[in-house]
């Protein structure tokens, strides 16, 4: 399986007062970690980023990035993903991972049939969901990230076993409805 260099902890959502402050959101499991390491890149790595926290406000934490003085220059990192090398994360115990982990691991029902692919983790508001690129559908798909829909992980053998509600992996198109019979047809039944 391959293991991401980098793990995004968190997002730049927009400038924060008239100073350069920015807003940002956090994805650390104690959202104020953010602000512990020493250094936060873009995906790529080759922006880097010295991350301050000012404070907490709704939704994140306003912060403070080296170098950045001014509101235009806080505005142009809006939408920027923050990540650190994986090697700065703290170590996790055998049967635990980071939602990055998940990303590009197929995915198989209970049966062992393969119902496609993770394409991401994410929170809609109601708890996680995994979106996953099924096999014949164009649409992703929306698991609840639970124990129930989730009961297996195996990222030694980069899989997740899964046991969907009924209805999210339900074909894409639906089905046509018979043609309405003509009234000569009727007469023939």
């Amino acid at each position: 399986m391959n293991i991401p260099e980098r793990v995004c902890v968190g997002a730049v959502v927009g400038a924060f007062g008239i100073n350069g402050e920015i807003r940002i959101k956090s994805f650390c499991s104690i959202p104020k970690s953010i602000g512990d390491y020493d250094q936060l890149t873009d995906e790529t790595g080759s922006k880097k980023f010295k991350l301050e926290i000012i404070g907490p406000i709704k939704g994140g934490f306003s912060a403070r990035i080296f170098g950045i003085k001014y509101r235009d220059q806080a505005e142009d990192l809006k939408g920027t993903a923050l990540y650190v090398l994986r090697s700065e994360m703290p170590d996790l115990g055998d049967d635990e991972y980071y939602y990055s982990d998940l990303i590009n691991l197929s995915v198989f029902d209970t049966g062992g049939i393969k119902l496609g692919k993770i394409m991401s983790v994410n929170d809609h508001g109601a708890g996680d969901f995994l979106e996953i690129k099924a096999l014949g559908q164009k649409n992703l798909a929306l698991l609840p990230f639970t124990k129930k829909s989730v009961p297996t992980i195996d990222l030694k053998l980069g899989r997740v076993v899964i046991d969907p509600p009924k209805g999210v992996f339900d074909s894409d198109e639906a089905e046509e409805p018979p043609a309405p019979k003509s009234y000569m047809e009727l007469g023939d039944e």
